[in-house]
């Protein structure tokens, strides 16, 4: 029985070696779109536009605007009124506006409350807000306040404030949720589109090792590419330290993948094309995802929407992950992850492996 298993698993990762158009999917998914994650999305300002208007004539305002330098900002451009600076944040030329009051100078010598106002293009929310962070951060240096209390900052579990590295391992645990959800789907579907279905069903092989070696096969490719995306791009590229065990993170996965296959062959139980693989599979995983805090923490959900994410094994994937990543999380510790991935895993996996095997 192990030798026919065995020998299905072989087949399936040579067919998958000789499709080079899905072999070539798979490897840009776990490589070249994790490093653009990670590379490519900035949460902090980069190149902001800004413009200002500035009737003061003195030297605080130009003290001011000549922090705003590269690479958070290009230099800030000036505007004779403020509907010029209101048109020109309209039509997008730039994001942030500032209007210097006309006796701000004066009002700053005198020690009187001088006013500044601050026009931002809220449809950018995160760069805007982030900007306007900046200059409070700016104006409390000019500020005479004083203010009797010393605010010392320590940095948890990244030091660098890097988003980088955040970017990067959140789109790889989605890519991950992505593949084991298609790939598993994809080679049974593959068989019905190809007209191989009837002959799959005529070997003298219980169906139950068919399906078990065909998603196996599938969960064997996904976890060498995750082990190349943790290596050259996570180790690699971003220089990521794991402070917890490498181990842990390799059986969380390899776990989690199976728990997604479920899914999959739910999937391909349904299916009837390659087509509706992609369609059921993306109304499948876009809610695993907004649910699993991956886009927004858990704790800033509606209450319903907090209880919701209890269901969703993504949630206790990528906090165990990053509790491996970051926190260096003890072995045993990471048990609530493990519990949450293999509970959810064992019913999906039971769901999926039996709705398809009533196709046998």
């Amino acid at each position: 029985m192990m030798r026919v298993f065995w020998t299905i698993v072989a087949k399936e990762l040579i067919s998958f070696l000789r499709s080079w158009g899905l072999l070539a999917v798979v490897l840009y998914a776990l490589t070249l779109d994790v490093y653009i994650a990670g590379a490519g999305m900035q949460i902090k300002p980069r190149n902001v536009a800004i413009g200002y208007v500035d009737h003061t004539g003195g030297g605080i305002s130009r003290k001011i605007l000549s922090r705003l330098h590269g690479p958070e900002f290009v230099p800030p451009q000036r505007f004779l009124s403020q509907k010029a600076l209101s048109d020109a944040i309209f039509n997008k030329k730039i994001l942030v506006g500032i209007l210097f009051d006309e006796d701000f100078e004066k009002d700053y010598r005198q020690g009187n409350t001088a006013v500044m106002n601050v026009l931002l293009d809220a449809t950018a929310a995160s760069q805007s807000f982030t900007t306007l962070g900046y200059l409070q951060s700016i104006i409390m240096d000019f500020s005479k306040i004083d203010f009797p209390v010393t605010v010392k900052s320590h940095k948890l579990f990244n030091e660098n404030a890097d988003n980088h590295t955040f970017m990067a391992l959140s789109e790889m645990l989605s890519v991950i949720t992505m593949l084991s959800i298609l790939l598993p789907a994809m080679v049974f579907v593959k068989e019905k589109e190809e007209g191989t279905w009837d002959i799959m069903l005529l070997m003298p092989i219980d169906a139950k090792l068919t399906i078990l070696a065909k998603s196996f096969s599938q969960v064997i490719i996904i976890m060498v590419g995750t082990i190349i995306c943790v290596g050259f791009v996570l180790f690699g590229s971003f220089d990521i330290s794991m402070n917890g065990s490498f181990w842990a993170f390799v059986l969380l996965t390899f776990f989690y993948i199976f728990t997604t296959a479920g899914i999959g062959l739910f999937v391909a139980a349904v299916s009837k094309s390659i087509l509706q693989v992609a369609q059921l599979s993306m109304i499948i995983m876009m809610p695993l995802i907004f649910l699993s805090g991956a886009w927004t923490p858990v704790y800033a959900m509606h209450p319903v929407l907090e209880k919701l994410s209890l269901i969703s094994p993504l949630r206790y994937y990528i906090e165990g992950c990053e509790s491996i990543f970051y926190r260096g999380t003890a072995f045993i510790d990471l048990w609530p992850y493990f519990a949450g991935v293999l509970v959810l895993g064992s019913l999906l996996y039971w769901y999926g492996f039996r709705k398809i095997g009533k196709l046998f």
